[in-house]
């Protein structure tokens, strides 16, 4: 059968030693920092146990920026950056729920990316209980780093930071990530079936703020990645 329209291809993250990560799918983590929940009018839990359920949303797969030009998007007077790890799915998960003790073996890369955000959009769908999903799954709404192999690295003691115009905006290790990579990817496997080409944002700490046109990002793993950004113009 013909196609009436062309085909789509899926965007490409490099990886590096070679090879791409083709996205399938972007899931995205709310308020996995405690200070960032706090920051954002909401209750950090007060222990492991009282964690409840993740907050999750999505973003599409082609708003992925991997040049790192960031058009101001329409319908917003505060974009915000919220910078993360990002989680690259390497393998298709069995169908049923994923045990934590597993989780990791369906991990092929890690990487940095950036949760854009329209704060004044996502305030007003906060207040009027409806969903969030102008605010975060907008065109180039994901700027991401190359990935990095997941073969022997522990990040937990790493620390990932944003600088914006040479400025210190957000800095956090990633021990105090509320839920875990492992823990995520197992409560994501009650709700879906994890696949290779999934890609999972992990949430950010606090110290989210406004860009404008001209700045430029710049974010950090400790020494081993790093994802550089700049903010442009609106497109007319």
């Amino acid at each position: 059968m013909t196609d009436l329209v062309p085909a789509c291809d899926p965007p490409r993250i490099p990886v590096r030693g070679g090879g791409t990560f083709p996205v399938r799918r972007i899931y995205c983590v709310g308020r996995n920092f405690a200070d960032h929940a706090r920051e954002m009018g909401a209750q950090a839990p007060a222990s492991p146990e009282a964690r409840g359920r993740p907050v999750f949303f999505g973003k599409p797969a082609d708003a992925l920026v991997l040049d790192g030009q960031v058009p101001y998007p329409p319908a917003t007077s505060e974009l915000h950056h919220e910078v993360e790890l990002t989680v690259a799915i390497g393998r298709d998960a069995a169908s049923g729920v994923l045990e934590p003790d597993r989780a990791l073996d369906l991990v092929l890369g890690y990487g940095i990316g950036l949760d854009l955000t329209r704060r004044d959009l996502q305030a007003q769908a906060k207040a009027a209980g409806l969903p969030w999903d102008i605010a975060k799954g907008f065109d180039h709404s994901a700027p991401v780093s190359e990935l990095l192999p997941a073969a022997g690295l522990d990040l937990r003691q790493s620390t990932l930071s944003l600088e914006v115009n040479g400025n210190l905006r957000q800095s956090a290790r990633l021990d105090q990530m509320i839920w875990s990579v492992a823990d995520i990817l197992h409560e994501l496997s009650k709700l879906y079936r994890l696949r290779a080409g999934d890609l999972v944002l992990m949430g950010t700490p606090a110290g989210v703020a406004a860009l404008a046109p001209g700045d430029r990002c710049h974010a950090r793993l400790d020494d081993l990645l790093s994802l550089d950004c700049v903010i442009l113009p609106a497109l007319t």
